[in-house]
């Protein structure tokens, strides 16, 4: 008989995907749907970046790399956080990975023994708890809420830890809430972290995009964590799937091993390409984004204030905002699907994000044009 291992009975469904799946059968069937729902901005891909790629291609040498990513590609980013941040970050720290997800795998794969346990911000990114799981280890929610800008606290994870708990992973700027940790912050909750023998592992994936204060990055202050970072979100390369991680050096051999049973290596042509991101011209680009990603925040929030959506905290980061929905519906999911369905407009329910009052919370995605976000909140109005 057919029978799958016993953790995927702990496995759920990426539940913004399946919101996708309908949005689609919408315009399929003729339907305006204006996306609000996934974590991809609407912009294309830098044309710096996509002519390095075409340059490469044009050669037609498309063969594997190290597994750790290529060269030259390392010692990019390793100037990238000299120059941008001010940390000195060795280029063989810097593991280049299938996207931010492959980073994540890597990271718990080679930290994680059956049974252990991760504290993780409850709400949080969906993937990281199910990653944990499929490692053979024990996800644990940390309830987090507006009072400490839906990030853990030091004293927070003192009370959660067990003999079991291998370590905690944050993010900043976090999904769904946009919130972002100061540097002091993260070093107090490495000390914590680190007075158990523990490990942190911070996502910074959606780094560079922050309004109203300076990006930073935890590896200006500490060396023994492990930091995870994306192509997809600033340099907006979603579909390239490239990440990297950085990890302490003593880590970094037991890496490569997995690295290459796991990818063999990352995309040839997307590295290449990647290669492009850091160039002048490509960052002008991105700034120019940023603040229109700014632009379009600062637009939508106060049209779903006066719809009745609450915000206790004003994102500082990402593209989203966590809405409570309270004052407007029973449950959030139901609220989707009637958005969805009535106004054409598509959202995410807070199950997706855990199981800390996701019945009262939507994360609503500013990754469309600001013209069609006021639209949105006026297509949400009709139907509410």
């Amino acid at each position: 008989m057919t029978r799958s291992a016993r953790r995927m009975a702990d496995i759920q469904p990426f539940h913004v995907m399946e919101i996708l799946k309908r949005a689609h059968e919408l315009a399929a069937s003729g339907r305006d749907i204006i996306h609000l729902e996934v974590g991809e901005p609407d912009f294309a891909s830098p044309q710096p970046i996509v002519e390095a790629a075409q340059r490469f291609l044009t050669g037609g040498h498309v063969h594997y790399t190290p597994a750790l990513g290529l060269t030259a590609l390392r010692e990019a980013i390793a100037r990238l956080y000299h120059d941008r941040f001010g940390a000195d970050v060795s280029p063989e720290r810097i593991i280049v990975t299938p996207g931010a997800s492959g980073a994540l795998m890597l990271a718990l794969a080679v930290l994680t023994d059956p049974g252990d346990e991760w504290l993780l911000p409850d709400p949080g990114y969906p993937s990281n708890r199910h990653l944990v799981r499929s490692f053979e280890g024990n996800p644990r929610a940390l309830p987090v809420n507006a009072s400490t800008r839906f990030q853990p606290t030091p004293a927070q994870v003192e009370t959660a830890w067990t003999a079991q708990t291998r370590g905690l992973m944050v993010a900043s700027p976090a999904n769904p809430t946009g919130t972002l940790l100061t540097l002091d912050e993260i070093v107090a909750l490495q000390e914590t972290v680190s007075r158990r023998n523990g490990v942190l592992i911070v996502d910074e994936i959606y780094q560079g995009l922050n309004y109203g204060v300076d990006a930073c990055t935890a590896l200006s202050r500490l060396d023994d964590v492990f930091v995870v970072n994306s192509f997809s979100k600033y340099f907006g390369m979603t579909g390239w799937r490239l990440g990297w991680l950085v990890a302490p050096e003593a880590y970094v051999r037991d890496i490569e091993k997995l690295a290459q049973h796991f990818f063999i290596s990352p995309s040839t042509p997307a590295q290449h390409a990647a290669l492009a991101a850091f160039e002048p011209s490509t960052i002008a680009i991105l700034e120019e984004r940023r603040h229109e990603f700014a632009e379009r925040r600062n637009a939508l929030l106060p049209a779903l204030r006066q719809l009745g959506f609450k915000f206790a905290t004003e994102p500082q980061g990402a593209f989203y905002l966590y809405a409570d929905i309270s004052g407007i519906a029973e449950d959030s999911q139901s609220l989707a699907r009637l958005l969805i369905e009535e106004a054409g407009v598509a959202t995410t329910p807070g199950i997706d994000f855990g199981n800390n009052a996701p019945e009262r919370h939507l994360r609503i995605a500013y990754t469309t044009g600001s013209a069609r976000l006021i639209e949105a909140a006026e297509r949400i109005a009709r139907a509410l």
